[in-house]
């Protein structure tokens, strides 16, 4: 399984990971994770299945079920697109809440680690190059200043349609960057052998050159 390579790609909401993680794996012909869309999935449903936020039994149990995919920007949950649904408000606070839970993230663990197949694999998330894919050929953390990633979040959300004002984006990013980073479980931090990538001042295609150009000589030695 270690012979598969994984490229991780962690950071913060809004530093372009999620972007950047999609488009490396197209160009590579990688298989593509996205860990976070993977809580925002079984909030999703959990809410549906009416399942007690509190019964972390039950929602391990439905972690260790979820069937989800990936693919062209999308994220299917059992069949349906629930792109735009995971974006919601109340998905998003549930989503936070499930990622508290070491029940949850055990089971959710062993759903990431099932993604690692032939040829490849790319993942992104916050914990990818520091728990979940330790041995990862490539590390890269991903970063910006605070006012970027806001501005970032809210061109997201208002292209796909959902209602945002910067305020709230801004209180919302800085209550995740802190619950991120103190967090007793997978706390937020690059890995100690991740590259370290600061996106503030960098188009989209700027930082996939700069990830692919680390991959291809990782992959010639």
């Amino acid at each position: 399984m270690n012979k598969i390579p994984v490229i991780t790609i962690d950071g913060p909401s809004g530093s372009g990971k999620g972007t950047v993680a999609t488009l490396t794996a197209k160009d590579l012909g990688f298989r593509l994770l996205d860990s976070g869309a993977l809580y925002r999935s079984l909030a999703v449903s959990a809410i549906k299945r009416e399942v007690n936020l509190e019964d972390h039994r039950q929602l391990a149990d439905l972690a260790r079920c979820l069937n989800i995919e990936f693919g062209s920007g999308s994220v299917w949950l059992d069949g349906e697109d629930v792109s735009l649904e995971i974006r919601t408000d109340i998905v998003s606070k549930a989503a936070s809440l499930l990622g508290t839970i070491p029940a949850v993230r055990t089971a959710l663990h062993e759903q990431q680690l099932a993604f690692r197949k032939e040829p490849g694999l790319v993942a992104d998330g916050r914990d990818m190059g520091t728990v979940v894919f330790p041995d990862a050929l490539v590390k890269i953390y991903l970063t910006a200043r605070l006012e970027e990633r806001v501005q970032r979040r809210y061109k997201q959300l208002i292209d796909k349609g959902i209602d945002a004002t910067l305020p709230h984006l801004l209180r919302d990013l800085k209550e995740r960057d802190a619950k991120d980073s103190e967090r007793p479980i997978s706390p937020l931090k690059p890995a100690k052998d991740a590259v370290v990538l600061d996106t503030t001042d960098l188009q989209v295609d700027q930082v996939v050159q700069l990830v692919m150009s680390i991959v291809r000589d990782r992959l010639a030695s």
